[in-house]
């Protein structure tokens, strides 16, 4: 009897443990924390932080020829300079990760994902295989991935993560692979791995979300064997969460909850849990110093585009640019501020829910649905100025209830004759809004 029992413990552990195929590692579910966190906060830091003009692809345009970027350099620097002089003067002096912490937690992010090394390969931790290009080697002399993790774990219960980019625009050693056409690893197996495996080991990210990918096929860079040891024995193996960019062949298609492509929007409910990685400025993942006012997102803009996706089955990574010396400039400030406001008194239609049966109305513009067990929830966006607001999908019951999140009455409602309600909107003047941007009806019991 002990040995019967002792095989079918045995045969139960190895069946629990996935193996280095995509069948295998797509069976694993999502983290439900990831789920229902809804929002997180991205951050596209680095050397390319110290022009920032353009693009955080500054190095490779200035190299490409673009016309624009080779001006600036030659305007603005000393002949023969060269990308690896900026570094230096990626000093971070003003980087608090404590006043960082606050201001996420402040946002009502539930996640946040730092930048540890983009496509110019210098890496914001004293990696070891990044040898006098990581940030304790030149520029901060600082461990930037480790000094905002410990924050972030001290002074919230926000989920820590990084985005890494498997390839590198110039590293000779990966160029090698590539004139090779992929058939050596030498660069996978020198960089790209052993710099997963370190960030795992060293600062157990909740969220790895790779990029860089797309050169080459998810074989060339092992990842469904890195996969496999990330959910079976790593420290985070029952709690990360990934996205999909681990070769040209997986996006969209394999890994975890799926990013498809920048600024993923799909516009309809989405069976694939996926998430849109967009960028508060509208042109640039990282700090750029020409940047004007209106190439920002508005608070309304970021709160619609929220809610689109959220209703989508999506989760919303909305990007900011920290400053060369640490900063996030005022602008990023307001409108993360300006989002946590919106969701202390909204956010019980955005975190932990589901999507509903319709993600719009068919009737009403810019009105978004969302669900959970107790009730439905219709967000929109244009405040009617007659006070009827009309929902076309929502069926009254008898038992109907309708309420407005932020506010204490209940709403009247009437049915229309051809199917749905309008619910008449209680005459407000601005103060007594319950938030100016945005406003959140709770349905209870509708079909």
């Amino acid at each position: 009897m002990k040995l019967i029992i002792s095989f079918f413990v045995f045969v139960g552990f190895v069946s629990g443990r996935y193996s280095p195929t995509w069948e295998s590692v797509d069976s694993r579910p999502i983290p439900q924390w990831y789920n229902d966190a809804k929002i997180g906060i991205f951050m596209h830091w680095g050397v390319f932080s110290v022009p920032s003009f353009g693009t955080e692809w500054f190095w490779n345009r200035w190299q490409s020829g673009d016309p624009a970027f080779v001006k600036f350099v030659k305007d603005n620097y000393r002949p023969n300079w060269t990308y690896a002089d900026f570094a230096r003067d990626f000093t971070t002096e003003f980087f608090n990760p404590d006043d960082w912490a606050e201001l996420f937690k402040a946002s009502g992010a539930r996640y946040v994902v730092l930048t540890s090394k983009h496509h110019e390969g210098y890496t914001n931790w004293p990696s070891n295989v990044s040898f006098s290009w990581n940030s304790k080697a030149v520029g901060p002399n600082k461990d930037l991935v480790g000094m905002l993790a410990n924050s972030i774990r001290a002074k919230t219960d926000i989920h820590f993560g990084v985005y890494h980019s498997l390839f590198e625009w110039y590293n000779p050693v990966y160029n090698i692979d590539k004139e090779n056409n992929f058939k050596t690893q030498y660069f996978v197996k020198t960089k790209a791995l052993p710099e997963l495996y370190e960030l795992v080991m060293n600062y157990k990210p909740e969220v790895i979300w790779s990029d860089g990918d797309w050169e080459a096929t998810s074989s060339y860079w092992n990842s469904t064997e890195f996969l496999a040891w990330l959910y079976n024995d790593s420290p985070v193996k029952d709690t990360v969460a990934v996205n999909d960019r681990w070769g040209h062949d997986a996006t969209c298609k394999h890994g975890g909850y799926y990013t498809c492509s920048d600024r993923f929007n799909p516009g309809t409910i989405q069976k694939h849990k996926f998430e849109n990685a967009m960028t508060i400025d509208k042109a640039s993942w990282g700090f750029r110093r020409e940047a004007k006012l209106e190439d920002y997102y508005t608070i309304e803009g970021l709160i619609e585009t929220l809610a689109q996706t959220v209703s989508c089955n999506g989760n919303l990574l909305m990007n900011i640019g920290p400053t060369k010396d640490g900063r996030i400039v005022p602008i990023f400030e307001e409108r993360l501020r300006q989002m946590g406001q919106w969701l202390k008194v909204n956010g019980e239609a955005i975190y932990e829910s589901k999507p509903w049966k319709r993600y719009n109305d068919t009737l009403t513009k810019r009105v978004y649905y969302t669900s959970k067990p107790d009730a439905t929830y219709a967000t929109f966006f244009d405040w009617p100025m007659d006070g009827q607001l009309a929902l076309k999908s929502v069926m009254a019951m008898p038992n109907t209830k309708v309420t407005m999140l932020g506010y204490s009455a209940d709403l009247m409602y009437k049915r229309l004759m051809n199917g749905g309600i309008v619910v008449s909107i209680p005459p407000l003047n601005p103060v007594q809004l319950p938030t100016p941007w945005a406003w959140t009806l709770r349905l209870e019991n509708i079909n």
